[in-house]
């Protein structure tokens, strides 16, 4: 089967490129081959097209061609290859996705052209992921605080599992905010305002309000199962935090063991001194600490040394990359290690599929929570997912 995808060849080694390119037509009826970096940017390229890119080239190497990539309108999909360091070709292609670049596969020169061949047509005819792009209109700082006064506020919750009894021990919320006419909109809409105009302690409060009354209500439901929920570095500067958490547990008769507090490294760094005080009451009150997106801050270790963190969250960055890609399985292994070293539990975000599950199993890994279980949904739709998932066991 061939394909109608447009593909381009950018190597500076013109045998090499036709080469390449004789293997291609075999799978695609539109193949263009360029040796110029240069001259392949200023092309009329389609809409959506693949390029094989050569990352070692001498007049414009294949790190500049992918900056120059991503900010071009066109929805780009890359094969990389390479003659050079296997980690700079692993490293290039983390960059080409954190600049929202789909990598279908990297390739070491001197490629297999067999096994290049066999795989070809596969990736030709794979579908591109659809690119995450950011609403521009983002809420007014007005909109936002009457969103948080007038109980707007939609949470969603996402189960997590414990590997060794396969059982939903808890879930994370994740907050949306219902507009007028009943649309949801997302975080991307309101937490740089919240953040921006000093509005994320009062948003994370409101959310720890409802959370308290949800667990409140369905009491049953929530019998043995704790509630993570995301704080910022607003409040856990706010020394006052620990004695308003309490208040507000003690209102609703909810334990503070229920609930779970979630924060990045980063945010324990904006006010270390103050962070620490807040987060050891924290603990002392007997509130449970999740240090999450673990591995991906500059000073991870140094937060584990000093902050009373009860849980470990390994970053779905690392996890949803374990199966095709060694080093990130690695380091996934290295924190649920260091977890355990550490008498932490240890928690895998990013879970998509039964393969994953075993994978993190096999590790020793206490936890995990993703869409492999359940996307995020609002309490009544867990619920009734949660009371199907029991009725099949």
């Amino acid at each position: 089967m061939t394909s109608s995808k447009a593909v381009y060849i950018l190597d500076d080694d013109l045998q090499y490129a036709s080469l390449l390119q004789k293997v291609v037509e075999k799978s695609c009826t539109n193949v263009v081959s360029e040796t110029s970096a240069s001259i392949f940017l200023g092309m009329d390229v389609p809409g959506e097209y693949i390029l094989i890119l050569d990352l070692m080239m001498p007049e414009m190497d294949g790190i500049e061609v992918i900056r120059s990539l991503s900010k071009k309108p066109e929805d780009v999909s890359l094969i990389l290859i390479s003659g050079f360091d296997e980690r700079v070709l692993h490293s290039a292609q983390l960059l080409a996705e954190a600049h929202g670049i789909e990598v279908l596969a990297s390739f070491t020169k001197p490629i297999d052209i067999a096994e290049f061949a066999k795989l070809l047509p596969a990736l030709v005819q794979q579908q591109s992921k659809p690119k995450y792009v950011a609403s521009n209109a983002e809420l007014s700082v007005q909109e936002l605080q009457d969103a948080i006064s007038n109980d707007r506020l939609c949470l969603h919750y996402q189960p997590q599992m414990a590997l060794s009894e396969n059982r939903i021990i808890g879930f994370e919320v994740l907050v949306r905010l219902k507009q007028d006419d009943g649309q949801l909109l997302y975080p991307d809409r309101f937490i740089a305002v919240a953040e921006a105009n000093g509005l994320m302690g009062l948003l994370t409060e409101q959310v720890l309000l409802i959370v308290c009354r949800d667990v409140s209500l369905n009491a049953s439901f929530f019998s043995g199962k704790h509630v993570s929920v995301n704080i910022s570095a607003q409040n856990i500067e706010d020394l006052a935090f620990p004695e308003l958490l309490e208040t507000l547990t003690s209102k609703y008769g909810v334990e503070p063991s229920k609930l779970c507090l979630e924060l990045t490294e980063t945010e324990v760094m904006k006010e270390l001194t103050s962070s620490l005080d807040v987060l050891n009451r924290l603990r002392m009150k007997g509130f449970s600490l999740s240090i999450d997106d673990f591995g991906t801050g500059f000073s991870s270790l140094s937060q584990l040394y000093r902050a009373p963190f009860s849980e470990l969250k390994i970053d779905q960055h690392f996890v949803m990359r374990m199966q095709d890609d060694n080093e990130a399985r690695v380091i996934v292994e290295i924190c649920i290690m260091l977890g355990k070293m550490l008498g932490m539990s240890v928690i895998a975000e990013g879970v998509e599929n039964q393969e994953l599950i075993e994978a993190l199993r096999e590790l020793g890994c206490d936890n995990i929570q993703g869409y492999g279980l359940s996307r995020p949904q609002e309490l009544a739709n867990i619920q009734a997912w949660h009371q199907d998932l029991i009725r099949h066991k």
